[in-house]
């Protein structure tokens, strides 16, 4: 049986219960979104710089190399557009490459303070568990005590009664 496609585990993502919650989506969505604004970028610069004077951009794989650092912000310097036609794509490449990975990492912080909230959620619902039983425990001990004092009281009563001795 071959591997799962890319694809196929895309779709079982999507549909799971986890792939259901809009941080995921967001997530995924912004992969996707990058790859291809990594695949056009390359795809469109290698024309518009290969032929300019001291171009350092002039195949598809530099190109795709390029589009990578760039979008990720790193920027080794070793290929970079001199067109100005190149910079056009390169700003968008760049603005591209940061909202996406401020949103898988948005995505990715969502996921750990949801985790920490359902902890937080449980651990209260426990809490309150306790202060409901140790109320009711309080309360029947208090009615316990109020029918002994009541009791102590009437006979506190009755031996304080003229003609009883």
């Amino acid at each position: 049986m071959p591997p799962p496609s890319f694809v196929y585990l895309l779709r079982r993502l999507l549909r799971s219960t986890h792939g259901h919650r809009l941080h995921v989506q967001a997530a995924v969505w912004a992969a996707v979104i990058t790859v291809l604004f990594l695949l056009g970028g390359s795809w469109l610069i290698v024309p518009v710089e290969e032929s300019a004077p001291h171009a350092t951009i002039t195949s598809f794989p530099k190109a795709l190399w390029w589009s990578i650092e760039t979008a990720t912000t790193v920027g080794y310097g070793d290929f970079f557009p001199v067109t100005a036609a190149g910079r056009v794509i390169a700003s968008v490449v760049m603005v591209v490459g940061i909202a996406s990975f401020s949103i898988v990492t948005a995505a990715i912080a969502t996921w750990f303070v949801g985790g920490a909230m359902r902890r937080v959620r449980r651990a209260a619902a426990g809490f309150e568990l306790v202060e409901r039983k140790g109320r009711t425990e309080a309360s029947d001990e208090m009615r316990v005590l109020h029918e002994r004092f009541d009791r102590l009281e009437r006979l506190l009563e009755d031996s304080g009664r003229p003609g009883d001795s």
